[in-house]
């Protein structure tokens, strides 16, 4: 395979990572990780402006890694919403990229973590 098709490829993937960006619904909400604390927990802050003790489920143990400074999606738990939630997406710099073009990301700038 040549370059220029390694090219056209990787242009291709990216394009379709971001025709199908996931967005919060419901109560989902976006957090930047602002501390890792251990035993896959972390402190998040979310753009509903409160801070949460977020965990990554345990079917997305494996999958899913995530460091400090990385947008996600949390989902506050039932009980203890207000301090508590799940990590169930993290976007990649590209979608970041994106949702910051669309206005997704307007409440970044007031946090000034980027």
């Amino acid at each position: 395979m040549g370059k220029k098709k390694q090219e056209q490829a990787r242009q291709a993937a990216i394009a379709q990572q971001i025709s199908r960006i996931k967005l919060p619904k419901g109560r989902e909400c976006f957090g930047v990780v602002q501390q890792r604390l251990g035993g896959s927990r972390m402190k998040v802050i979310c753009f509903d402006e409160k801070t949460r003790v977020c965990r990554i489920p345990g079917r997305l143990k494996r999958s899913l890694w995530v460091r400090e400074g990385d947008i996600v999606i949390v989902e506050p738990w039932e009980f203890g919403g207000e301090e508590k939630g799940d990590i169930i997406y993290k976007y990649r710099p590209v979608q970041v990229d994106w949702l910051k073009k669309k206005g997704y990301l307007k409440k970044l700038q007031e946090f000034e973590l980027f």
